[in-house]
């Protein structure tokens, strides 16, 4: 009964979740792009940084993309399946040996950069 139940659902979320994400990697480095829209207008704003975590499953995943703007650490979580990600585009791959990448948070300059290969 419970396998039904699951079977029911990974088919609904197939059907909600249509978009083929790439293959995200703890450590690519992506530009996201995003659909902003501002009263009437609507544009895209690219957010590029390191992705240092990805949670959930299905279409509740989520992966946060880390990258210090001005001096500052930016985090931002996204949705694979927001309908506001235009497209992910990886730029790039470092090589790490975690799945959380939380410990960046704690390092400033060139400490906080991951080396890409």
């Amino acid at each position: 009964m419970i396998a039904k139940a699951i079977e029911k659902v990974n088919a609904l979320t197939a059907e909600k979740n249509p978009k083929k994400n790439p293959e995200l990697a703890i450590g690519d480095i992506v530009r996201v792009y995003v659909r902003i829209k501002e009263g009437e207008k609507e544009r895209t704003q690219i957010f590029a940084g390191d992705v240092i975590a990805r949670d959930g499953k299905g279409i509740t995943e989520t992966f946060t993309v880390r990258r210090i703007s001005f001096g500052v650490g930016v985090e931002k979580v996204f949705p694979f399946a927001s309908p506001s990600i235009e497209k992910i585009e990886v730029t790039g791959h470092a090589r790490v040996r975690r799945a959380k990448l939380y410990y960046l948070r704690n390092r400033t300059g060139k400490a906080a950069r991951l080396r890409a290969l």
